[in-house]
């Protein structure tokens, strides 16, 4: 079995519950803090630790488990250190985003991730944005008015209840954040099912190992043991990105996605194409044999009734 630090995937070890949680604050100086408890809230309202069970509030700490110096800990979240190790950049573009495609970011934050999404999908495309905390929520729309970024939609998840895009998407990114997550299988199965033809789930967390940033070993999930979640939550791994030096960047798709669908979601194939045989099927449309035998084709050049028919049909038009 891939082994899970600090929580076995059936207990209690994991403070969020499925409604989500922020997530992209394991910058240096990382927001559950090395020295004590996350203290964040469980999907049933009880504040737990990740097996600590610590309070609700500990060590400058809100119920959430970031620290209540809120602008110290956006200017580690938002440095120059961090863009160097997250590469943010590079991440979207290895999303693969179109303009107007559907995207959402589970655990925004700030918006790190999803005004550069919201970029990459243009005016025609929509960025939905959930976070337990309100407070990210609220420098999200600071930060989404400063930029112009109409397109993204911040949603609020609530205690004891999931949170997810209204709409189906074309790429749920999820960053630094799924080691919260109480039912973590559970979350990813209704990720899952928000999922647009030929759209993938994108988990990025911190490897298994001491890395100079990030959450504490026993708070983070090694790849092995979220492959396990994602398999039963009936996903697969459809490709994997090695550019980021202490975070795995794993995408996944229903198991269950037909040959075509997996090689749309995997970059393979463009999402419009289609086989020959269907494009072929789709012109002759028009061919096909009518009740009596013959075909629509024929049937319209014939003489006589058929003939006079279409042309008053055609004068009504």
């Amino acid at each position: 079995m891939a082994r899970r630090a600090g929580a076995s995937r059936g207990g209690g070890g994991r403070a969020h519950g499925p409604e989500g949680g922020h997530g992209h604050g394991h910058a240096d100086g990382h927001a559950h803090g090395r020295e004590a408890g996350h203290g964040h809230e469980s999907a049933g309202g009880d504040p737990r630790s990740h097996g600590h069970r610590r309070g609700a509030r500990h060590g400058g700490r809100d119920r959430h488990g970031n620290p209540e110096d809120l602008a110290g800990y956006l200017a580690r979240l938002e440095g120059e250190d961090r863009r160097a190790w997250q590469k943010p950049d590079r991440l979207v573009a290895a999303l693969r985003l179109r303009p107007g495609d559907v995207a959402c970011d589970v655990g925004v934050g700030p918006g790190y991730f999803a005004l550069r999404m919201a970029r990459a999908v243009g005016e025609r495309g929509v960025v939905y944005a959930i976070d337990v905390e309100p407070r990210m929520l609220e420098v999200l729309g600071e930060r989404m008015r400063e930029a112009g970024a109409t397109n993204v939609r911040p949603i609020l998840a609530r205690a004891g209840s999931i949170a997810l895009p209204p709409r189906r998407c074309d790429v749920i990114l999820v960053v630094n954040t799924f080691h919260h997550f109480r039912a973590g299988a559970l979350y990813l199965r209704r990720l899952a099912g928000r999922l647009a033809p030929g759209g993938r789930i994108v988990n990025v967390d911190f490897h298994l190992r001491e890395t100079p940033v990030g959450p504490p070993l026993e708070h983070r999930v090694a790849r092995e043991a979220f492959l396990d979640e994602a398999k039963a939550a009936g996903l697969r791994l459809a490709r994997e990105h090695r550019f980021l030096p202490w975070q795995y960047c794993l995408e996944l798709v229903p198991a269950r996605a037909g040959p075509l669908r997996a090689a749309r979601s995997a970059g393979i194939l463009p999402r419009a194409w289609a086989p020959r045989s269907t494009r072929s099927r789709r012109t002759s449309s028009s061919a096909r044999p009518t009740r009596s035998g013959s075909t629509r084709a024929s049937a319209s050049a014939s003489t006589g009734t058929t003939g006079g028919s279409a042309s008053t049909r055609a004068r009504r038009r």
